[in-house]
């Protein structure tokens, strides 16, 4: 079986899956979380490198107001177990995403998970908070448009994808080779849009929560059996 080295995964149906149970959506939220590390596990197993999640979108703001908080306390206790969990298996971490908007506890944490793990070469797993992929493309141009003005790049070189890619939130990650959507729905809602322009997709009616090592590997299955061509030959 052919394993892709970069795995996305929009983490889609938490709300859905608890309402199916009887339970409150933040209860969703709260066994979404708990299974991240259950799939984290699985990938390393398997043998990817590379995951990366869609946790929390810049839209993701306009929820109900209790919805977004339950959601960010639930973020300051997943980043707090995080770095013990990084340490145990060898996990880098990183943040994608405009993390200014996030309360400065929540930063602070992000800045000693990205420190601290800085070292670890097990899974390299990266979160997107606050992330939305079209925001990321207009910070990007706005840092090449200050670099220009501040001498680091030249005011006649031309822009190319290499320049616009340096200044991504992923600049460090190769492009995915698999993206995963869980819950039924069939789009990519702002979610490395750049990185994607050749990545395979794979949707599945399974709601996060319920989305097993089982799951994961029917996936990988599906693009491992798939004919990957480029530049429409």
């Amino acid at each position: 079986m052919k394993i892709p080295t970069h795995v996305a995964i929009i983490l889609d149906g938490n709300g859905r899956w608890a309402k199916s149970k009887g339970m409150p959506r933040n209860y969703g939220h709260t066994m979404g979380a708990k299974n991240v590390e259950t799939i984290c596990r699985a990938c390393h197993d398997i043998g990817i490198k590379y995951l990366t999640v869609y946790a929390f979108s810049t839209e993701n703001w306009s929820r109900p107001a209790d919805e977004v908080k339950a959601l960010m306390k639930l973020l300051r206790e997943y980043l707090k177990t995080c770095l013990k969990t990084a340490k145990k298996n060898d996990m880098r971490i990183r943040v994608l995403g405009d993390k200014s908007r996030l309360d400065k506890d929540i930063q602070e944490v992000i800045e000693v998970l990205e420190r601290e793990s800085a070292s670890y070469d097990g899974l390299h797993f990266s979160i997107a908070l606050n992330y939305g992929s079209r925001d990321e493309i207009i910070r990007a141009v706005n840092a090449i448009e200050q670099a220009r003005s501040e001498g680091r790049i030249d005011e006649s070189a031309p822009v190319t994808e290499e320049m616009i890619s340096s200044y991504l939130d992923t600049a460090e990650l190769p492009d995915p080779d698999l993206l995963i959507r869980t819950s039924g729905e069939q789009r990519l809602s702002n979610f490395l849009l750049w990185q994607c322009a050749y990545t395979e997709f794979y949707f599945t009616d399974v709601h996060w929560p319920e989305f097993s090592k089982e799951e994961l590997i029917k996936a990988v299955e599906s693009y491992s059996n798939r004919d990957r061509r480029f530049g429409g030959i």
